[in-house]
Parts: C-alpha cells; structure tokens; sequence
C-alpha cells in the first residue's frame, strides 16, 4: 500500500473510530488494514493509535499526524481535480446527504440537466432527517434547513422557505379558526387547539409554533396528541385532522391549493427556513463540490422563481 493509501486508510479509521468500520468504508480486508497501519506506525517510528476492545483513539502523534494528512489528502484531492477539470468536466464519486422531501421535489427531478453538463460525475445520496456527521461517515456535501449550529464546516446559503400555519379544514370545523397567535391559548373556541409536535432528530426537543409579531419572534407551545420526526409524518398527521403544524409552504402547496389544508394566521407568519449547503472545510476547493453546490443554488433560483417555494 502506497503512502497516500496508507494515509487515507488512518484518516478514515480516526474519523470512523473503527478498524473494521473503516475496512468495510474502504472495501478492504480486516487484516489488510491491521497489517497497513503497523507499516506505517514502522515507517514512522511512532505509535499513531491507542486501541482498546471497545474504541480506537489517536496518540499525540496520531493525532498531530492525522492534521497534516487531512491538509495534504485535501491539496491531493484539489490538485486532481484541477487537472481534471482542465481536461473536461469533474470526474468522480460525490456522496450527498439530503433530505428525502426537498430531494424528492426539487434535486431529483432536476438531476438529468447536472449529469448532462458533468457527464463524468457520479452521485452517491443519502437520505434523512437525522443529523449526518459528514467527516465521520464520509459525505462531501449535505444540504440543511434551519439555523445552522457553530461547526467546523463551510456553509452557503441556497435559498430561503416560506413557511406557512395550516390546519385541516375537518380540524378547523371542529376547533374553531384563530384570528390571532393569542388566542391560540384562549378557551373561547369549541375544543382547545392542539399542535402535531415535530421532534428534533438532533435533540429530541419538540419543536415549537413560532410567529412574527410586530417584527419580534413569538414562540407558542401547544398540547400535542401525537409527535413525529419525519417531514412526510408531520403533514400527513395534519391532513389527518390531528392538530396545527408550520412548515415549508411547498410541502403542503397542492394540499393548501385543494382546500384539504388551509392557512391560519398568515400575517403572523414565522420568518422564512434558510436551507443550506454544507462541506467540510477540506473539501472547500473540490471541483466536485464546487459544481453540485453552483447545481443547488440553480435549481432552487428556479424553483423561487416559478412559485414552487
């Protein structure tokens, strides 16, 4: 195993945590990778990894080394696809992690134009709601809604969501329409307003309803008779009658559109989701990179621009 080899290869078992892991990431023997990294330890005469039954750690020099190799890897990676793309388009494998609802309607369908102008690039998605931790499990490039939390990661803003109130037209009938955030709280309607709880994947925390009211964010929590932490769930748990949700107007636009759904307290609206691309900083150069996030911030300027946001 070369030298570049050999440093991928201890990159991504620190990253992994995990001999194995990182042998079934890089599709090599247990043993080939056991026997590489006593190699490299040799040739470096310094002990790189402190191992245990349960976890693999980096020593003083594993980890002084691992910085260096991830800078090198990533001026590696950079030179390639400069040259690459000299000659032509970016070659290569991007892995993505997306979420299943914006993929589903906005990315995928746009996806026969970017393969035709990067005709050499190949697409590895993931899909989710569930935080990904892309140096860890390997992914280039993810897109995220919401506000960002601090990281180490490079962020570009794609694009804003209106996000809109909605009930069931069946919930309404039998709870009453509020006219204003307050009396979402009041007694003065048939039955008390439920909310369906969005949980977060990252925290557990249920979210709250949030509205703009004289330019400030006002957050109300109402009971809940069912929480989910998928997008998909969450709407359709309103169109079940089951309680008033916020989300991203596009989600539910042919629902709103139908009259299943209807929106409530539209001058109060909570401010617009930012959604994000996101990378590690070493991939901050990558051509590969580079392309598909030009590709996302394009499809979604289109899709601003013909109403579907």
């Amino acid at each position: 195993m070369d030298r570049f080899h050999a440093m991928r290869l201890f990159t991504r078992i620190v990253e992994l945590g995990s001999f194995t892991a990182a042998a079934d990431d890089l599709q090599l023997p247990r043993a080939t990778v056991t026997h590489a990294i006593k190699q490299l330890e040799a040739r470096l005469q310094a002990r790189l990894l402190e191992r245990t039954t349960r976890s693999v750690r980096t020593t003083l020099d594993g980890e002084a080394y691992y910085q260096r190799c991830t800078r090198l890897l990533a001026d590696l990676d950079e030179t390639e696809s400069v040259f690459q793309q000299a000659g032509g388009s970016p070659r290569g494998t991007l892995r993505v992690a997306l979420q299943g609802t914006v993929a589903r309607r906005f990315i995928i369908p746009a996806l026969p134009d970017f393969f035709a102008r990067h005709p050499e690039l190949r697409l590895e998605l993931g899909f989710g709601d569930r935080p990904v931790d892309l140096i860890r499990e390997g992914v280039d490039c993810a897109l995220r809604s919401g506000p960002l939390p601090d990281s180490s990661l490079v962020a570009r803003r794609i694009t804003q969501m209106q996000q809109v109130t909605v009930a069931s037209a069946d919930y309404l009938a039998r709870h009453g329409e509020p006219r204003h955030p307050d009396e979402l709280h009041r007694g003065n309607h048939k039955t008390p307003h439920w909310a369906v709880s969005y949980m977060s994947m990252a925290t557990g925390r249920h979210e709250s309803l949030d509205f703009t009211i004289d330019g400030e964010n006002r957050v109300v929590m109402l009971p809940n008779l069912v929480a989910v932490n998928d997008a998909d769930a969450y709407a359709a748990a309103c169109l079940a009658g089951l309680g008033i949700i916020q989300l991203p107007r596009y989600h539910v636009m042919e629902h709103l559109q139908s009259g299943r759904l209807r929106e409530i307290l539209q001058p109060w609206r909570p401010a617009p989701m930012p959604v994000s691309a996101v990378y590690p900083a070493h991939r901050q150069l990558s051509a590969r990179v580079r392309v598909f996030v030009e590709f996302l911030a394009e499809t979604f300027r289109r899709a601003e621009a013909d109403g579907r946001l």
